[in-house]
């Protein structure tokens, strides 16, 4: 298979060549890297070989090319999305530009994968990040019974702004230390021993679009009236995100039963043993691929309610790896 990846020097761009060049059974006959006018003439290692990222333009570049993994934000999506499946490509984007689209498919492999069946335009979305790692978690608890509310509190790592906020987070306690003010430019304050609560821009109903995306998303990707209330905090943490998530169920679920559900379901690592100290945190959990869960209780103001505690690395689950194993199954399973 010939694959291509847009975005070959970003974060998300750099894990994806990381992702496949550790999954030996992906496979890929060519790769092709492509990148804007500040990157093209880059080189990566790949597989042993050397490649140039070559500058993505109008042409006939991605003819031959079976599937493209984008992550190179939303206007060049937009821009760029008739160049790149003209020719039959499957665009699998990681950006927000086509999700709530009717015909483009919103999918996480361990809740929806048939949804990428259907592809009347060549393209299925990547979701966001923490609608990923939560629908991932959320499903085992479907699976019992029906979800009907869910709020959720986000404490997102400076990744979800990019390769330039991780930087800007360690320059500022760099700065800090040495008595400078520290500079302030992917966030809207400092971020750097501080928490932020505002990702994305502010909506009519005074909800963030970031935190309007885990209402709308979840529902698509779930097929679910379920109704999802989100305050989306930025915190000084790398690359893993957490979320502490409440659940309401139609009918009463003992945390027994989730237990077992998280224990049992896709995509899923169960660490809940608090007693022991023993619970996900993003220092422990960044770099790896599943969505940990722990925490796990009753909620002691609903009796049909449940409390956890869900970690994944946002760069992985939440981006490239998604969008990796959407690419997997769709090989798998398309005829």
């Amino acid at each position: 298979m010939k694959i291509a990846i847009v975005g070959a020097s970003g974060a998300v761009g750099q894990e994806f060549l990381t992702i496949l060049n550790e999954r030996v059974d992906f496979p890929i006959d060519e790769l092709v890297l492509f990148g804007s006018q500040r990157s093209a003439g880059s080189k990566y290692m790949f597989r042993g070989k050397e490649i140039e990222v070559k500058l993505l333009q109008h042409n006939d570049d991605f003819k031959g090319v079976d599937i493209a993994l984008t992550s190179a934000g939303a206007s060049t999506s937009k821009e760029f999305a008739e160049t790149i499946t003209k020719y039959g490509t499957l665009m699998i984007d990681n950006s927000s530009a086509f999700r709530m689209d009717e015909d483009v498919p919103l999918v996480v492999p361990e809740v929806n994968s048939a949804d990428a069946l259907c592809t009347p335009r060549n393209i299925i979305a990547n979701p966001n990040c923490t609608t990923i790692q939560m629908v991932v978690a959320l499903n085992a608890i479907e699976k019992l019974s029906h979800i009907k509310k869910v709020h959720v509190a986000t404490y997102q790592s400076a990744s979800g702004g990019g390769a330039q906020a991780m930087a800007e987070l360690k320059h500022q306690y760099e700065e800090i230390v040495a008595g400078e003010e520290p500079t302030v430019n992917k966030f809207a304050y400092q971020l750097a021993y501080n928490v932020i609560p505002h990702i994305d821009v502010f909506t009519d109903n005074d909800y963030t679009k970031e935190e309007m995306k885990m209402f709308h998303e979840t529902r698509k990707i779930m097929h679910s009236d379920i109704a999802v209330s989100a305050t989306c905090v930025r915190v000084p943490v790398m690359r893993a995100h957490s979320e502490s998530i409440w659940v309401e169920t139609e009918r009463e679920i003992s945390t027994d039963e989730a237990r077992k559900a998280f224990a049992e379901s896709e995509g899923v690592i169960l660490m809940d043993e608090p007693a022991e100290k023993i619970y996900p945190m993003p220092l422990f959990i960044a770099g790896k691929d599943p969505v940990y869960v722990g925490r796990i209780r009753k909620d002691i103001s609903n009796e049909k309610g449940l409390a956890f505690w869900c970690v994944a690395d946002q760069i992985k689950k939440g981006a490239a790896l998604n969008a990796v194993q959407i690419a997997e199954w769709i090989i798998k399973n398309r005829k």
